[in-house]
């Protein structure tokens, strides 16, 4: 008597997303099957891992996550440039966090001026990420949507409250979109039912939200892995998009990461395979040796 192993298979895919363009686009989602499920169906795509930069020296990282990037972090295209070429990243994701309004708030121009270098600088998919101030995300996004027409950047965070401009500025200028709910399933499908009345579902990430190990990745968790169900099992064609996931960021600010290298490195790259497990297929790392080990585990 033979064992058949007991597989569940999904009529539908998660929708793919171009990321970049020419030979170095990449491409997440277009899986029928769960996380790492390569005996159950088709996993087409490896999560995308993005390297973060900032548009100016960070202000509050910690040594740790400084240390590698120490000779750098005055200029984003040479930032940009290590992390390709000596850490191995397949995406950016720049951080314009000078944009801010409660900070330095640069101006829309400013922050059309850094997108614009570091694209020139690098060959890989940019993700452009604001500072969720809702009216000024809407100016920034929209010149660094025109200045950089037709490169296919990931636009975000793009809100409730400011979706509609955000969205037609890429959608004029060619570029594709983040999509962010907090922590909120309903709110997710909300957004997204909205948005693709005039947007490409295909050009559509969902963002909702991420918290680090130890302070509430388990939740984070969660509403992942129920977005990832709701697509594939109850094929909801308003939750068939890639999900991301901004890593780094959460980490780097707990005390535990703080405390050590060491101990931030495995905080970083923890939080981010679980989070790759439940079903995110693109997360914003930080440090390289993160990403190094992350890496490493994928393929194995």
């Amino acid at each position: 008597m033979t064992f058949e192993l007991p597989l569940e298979k999904y009529s539908v895919s998660i929708r793919e997303t171009a990321l970049g363009q020419g030979k170095n686009v990449k491409r997440i989602g277009g899986e029928n099957t769960l996380p790492f499920h390569s005996f159950e169906g088709l996993l087409p795509n490896s999560p995308g891992l993005a390297m973060e930069i900032l548009d100016m020296e960070p202000e509050n990282w910690a040594p740790a996550i400084l240390e590698p990037f120490s000779d750098v972090i005055s200029d984003p295209a040479d930032w940009a440039k290590k992390c390709v070429e000596l850490y191995g990243a397949e995406i950016l994701f720049l951080r314009l966090a000078s944009t801010d309004p409660l900070g330095h708030d640069t101006s829309p121009q400013h922050a059309a001026e850094v997108v614009t270098r570091v694209n020139g600088a690098v060959d890989v998919p940019l993700i452009v990420w604001g500072t969720g101030a809702e009216e000024k995300d809407i100016e920034v996004l929209t010149a660094v949507a025109q200045a950089c027409a037709e490169k296919n950047l990931l636009l975000g965070p793009m809100l409730k409250g400011n979706y509609e401009e955000i969205a037609k500025a890429a959608l004029e200028h060619g570029h594709s979109v983040v999509a962010q709910a907090s922590m909120d399933a309903n709110l997710t499908k909300e957004l997204n039912i909205v948005l693709c009345k005039f947007f490409p579902a295909d050009k559509i990430v969902i963002d909702p939200t991420s918290s680090a190990l130890g302070y509430g990745m388990e939740y984070t968790f969660s509403i992942i892995e129920e977005i990832k169900q709701f697509g594939l099992k109850d094929r909801d064609k308003m939750m068939l998009m890639p999900i991301f996931a901004d890593v780094g960021m959460d980490c780097w600010r707990t005390k535990e990461a703080k405390q050590s290298q060491t101990m931030g490195i495995l905080w970083e790259a923890i939080t981010g395979m679980t989070f790759l497990l439940g079903g995110a297929n693109l997360i914003v790392l930080r440090h390289p040796d993160a990403l190094k080990l992350i890496k490493e585990i994928i393929s194995e």
